[in-house]
Order: structure tokens, then C-alpha cells, then sequence
């Protein structure tokens, strides 16, 4: 559906790992499936490694590769820079580029403290002809967002609980190789900052509520792993007797949360949840009815609806990929599904329409913030014995 003559987008992707592989796959794909005003072209994968560099770009079909970020950014044929780097470079590389004139989409969460991240919000403000989005792709989910619509539209009534759950196995081995997720420095945090901040925004998202309070607990199961000698996936592998390294975030975190508008959410976030590959889940319950998903089973929405006759209630199964459906029509005849990929190219599709028409991008950088202050608190309350703790700027 893409149109052709339509003005080209230049995109420079910085990082070749998983994530940047996802993010080249999905500007690839945007414009192919539904009409923008622009059409995007993947003109340089920037990496540490000129010859990995190089590899990755031609495998993620880039134009050209470079191993330099603040080259790249300050290039004038470069429209948007796509930050898919660990944590502790998200600033200074978003900086850069608002700084530049570029719009940016930047990975979550957004930054590895509530202090780098209220300076990205900063210069996003000090911008706002330029598009500033945080890549908080779950959102994009046909399902989730179909569900975003019935509690917007009061199908739910008076929200009371949010119980959420992330969980994956891909640490469970204690001898599972370290990478820059395990170090503190990098990831800002393990398992909360990592997946978990998708369960908080999803649970804020969905409720259009904000978290006010926490009260947690987190936990390293594993507290020195072996020296990785090959990247496979988010793992990889090590030789036998290499040396270790010590653990610096935590493997596993839960936590309580209350709501602003008084609901009461319940989180587990794991990378040790042996068999669960990536069990990404979320229940909703409110005074008329309750939504139930989980990402295992991406395509299906469960819903209940409470004002249906006694003898009629009942979760039901809504199979979302009918064209009525969010982002459905796109794609393919009913029924025949979505990937993970597709919530990487409904974000793209998204942030071009942001760009070409001018209207506000979400997730905001101030929403991704937001989410930033919860795991604050969510680290501030796991220290302090699991005291509850509020979270900064959140609505008294």
C-alpha cells in the first residue's frame, strides 16, 4: 500500500543486535503493508564493529554501515535516528540527535535512571516540532490494543484489579553465558527494567491510570555466570571453565501497586521461569466485566462482559485479526494471524504518521518517564524491605 512518490524518510538504525535486527525488519515492512505520507529507507546500521557492522547491514538490507553514532547523527540526509542500544547510551545518543534536528525512537525503557530520563523529556520539550517516541512495541499488539478500546469505552466499568505477569526461562540455567543485560551499568536494572517496564506500561496504558505506590521485592538467584564467547538470541554461549563474572541486577522482581484511581495490580517479572518463553500476561478486572491476554497466545483477546444474561456469562475468545480489528486490515484474510514482528512494524507505521502529520507521538518520552519513576520505586521499595513507597510525581 506504500505510494511511491511520496517523500523518503532516511533512517539511521544505531545497534546490531536483536533489537536492531527487529527495528530494520520493521521499517522495511511499514510502508509495503499500510499507506503513509513517507516512505522510509534504512540508510545506515551503525555498530561498535566496523566488520560486524558491515555483516548486519547487509543482512537488515541497510544502504550503508559506519561505527560512528555521532557522525551518523549529525549527517544532514538523516531524518530519524532509531536508538536500539543498552541502556546507558540511550541519553547522550537521544541528546545528540534532538539536538541535531532528528526525530528519534528509542528503545525501552528509556533510560537506566529517572535523571537521564527527565533530561530526554527535557529536550524532547524543547523541541516539539520533532517527534520523541519511546519503543514500547507491546502496545501495538491487535489484541492488547482491541482491549485498550473496550476499557476506554467503559466495558469494563470501575476498574478494581490488575494482576500482570512477564515471564521468560532464557536465565534459568546457572550456567547461561553473562551478557550487558546481567550488568548493572548497561541495563540499568535485570529482569524489572528489562521486561517488567513492559508490564507496567501496559498496565497503565490500558487503565489510562497511573501507579502512585509500590511495594516489592527482588531477588538474583544466580550471582556469577560464565564469560560469553558467542551472542546467540538474548543468550548465547560459553567454553567450558571460563571465567565468571558477578551478577549485578536481579534475575526476578514482584511487586503490589496501587492505581491512582484506587485499583490494586499485582506484578512478576522473571527471566527464570523455567518452560515460560516469553509468557508476556495481563488480567484486567472491573465492576462490568475483565479482559485476559497473554502473549503465548498473541491473536486471541479473552473478554468478559458482566451485563450479558446470567445464563449467558462467560469468558469469551475474540480472535483478533478481523479487519474491524486494530492494524488488522493491513494484513492478511481473518484468521490467518500476527507475529511478534508486527507490533515492531504497527510502532513504525505509528511513528511516521506522528512525523508526516504532526500529531503527538505515544508513547511520549514523558510517559516512558513515567514508567522510569515506577521502577524507581519498585528498586527503592525491593531495598528498603519492601516498604511501601511512593512513586516520584505520582498524583496524591
Amino acid at each position: 500500500m506504500g505510494i511511491s512518490s511520496s517523500p523518503v524518510l532516511r533512517v539511521a538504525i544505531v545497534g546490531t543486535g536483536f533489537m536492531g535486527k527487529m527495528h530494520a525488519h520493521a521499517w522495511r515492512t511499514a510502508h509495503r503493508f499500510f499507506r503513509m505520507d513517507a516512505v522510509p529507507e534504512l540508510a545506515v546500521l551503525v555498530g561498535r564493529d566496523a566488520e560486524r557492522a558491515s555483516d548486519a547491514a547487509r543482512d537488515f538490507g541497510a544502504l550503508a554501515a559506519s561505527t560512528d553514532w555521532r557522525e551518523v547523527v549529525a549527517r544532514s540526509d538523516i531524518d530519524v535516528v532509531d536508538i536500539c542500544t543498552p541502556g546507558d547510551t540511550h541519553a547522550e545518543i537521544t541528546l545528540a540527535a534532538l539536538a541535531a534536528g532528528k526525530h528519534v525512537l528509542c528503545e525501552k525503557p528509556l533510560a537506566n535512571s529517572v535523571t537521564d530520563a527527565d533530561r530526554m523529556v527535557e529536550a524532547a520539550a524543547e523541541a516539539p516540532d520533532l517527534v520523541a517516541m519511546c519503543g514500547f512495541s507491546y502496545r501495538r499488539t491487535p489484541a492488547l490494543s482491541l482491549a485498550r478500546e473496550l476499557i476506554t469505552a467503559g466495558r469494563l466499568g470501575e476498574i478494581r484489579h490488575v494482576r500482570a505477569q512477564y515471564l521468560q526461562d532464557w536465565l534459568s540455567d546457572p550456567d547461561a553465558p553473562f551478557t550487558w543485560r546481567l550488568d548493572r551499568h548497561r541495563a540499568g536494572s535485570g529482569t524489572l527494567g528489562d521486561i517488567g517496564a513492559h508490564s507496567i506500561d501496559t498496565a497503565q496504558w490500558l487503565t489510562g491510570e497511573r501507579i502512585t505506590a509500590v511495594s516489592a521485592i527482588t531477588r538474583t538467584f544466580v550471582t556469577d555466570r560464565p564469560e560469553l564467547t558467542e551472542q546467540v538470541g538474548l543468550g548465547g554461549r560459553a567454553v567450558d571453565g571460563a571465567a565468571r563474572r558477578d551478577v549485578t541486577v536481579d534475575d526476578a522482581a514482584a511487586f503490589t501497586a496501587t492505581f491512582a484511581g484506587g485499583a490494586l495490580g499485582v506484578f512478576e517479572a522473571t527471566r527464570m521461569a523455567t518452560g515460560r518463553r516469553n509468557a508476556n500476561r495481563i488480567e484486567i478486572n472491573g465492576s462490568r466485566g475483565s479482559i485476559s491476554f497473554d502473549f503465548e497466545r498473541m491473536n486471541e483477546l479473552e473478554f468478559y462482559d458482566a451485563t450479558d444474561p446470567a445464563g449467558e456469562q462467560g469468558f469469551r475468545r475474540i480472535q483478533v485479526t478481523e479487519p474491524q480489528h486494530p492494524y488488522a486490515a493491513a494484513w492478511w484474510p481473518a484468521g490467518h494471524g500476527f507475529g511478534y514482528e508486527h507490533g515492531f512494524t504497527h510502532q513504525i507505521v505509528d511513528l511516521v504518521r506522528a512525523i508526516t502529520s504532526g500529531a503527538p507521538a505515544s508513547p511520549s518520552f514523558a510517559e516512558a518517564a513515567q514508567v522510569q519513576r515506577v521502577l524507581a520505586a519498585v528498586e527503592d521499595s525491593a531495598a528498603r524491605g519492601s516498604i511501601m513507597t511512593a512513586v516520584e510525581g505520582a498524583p496524591s
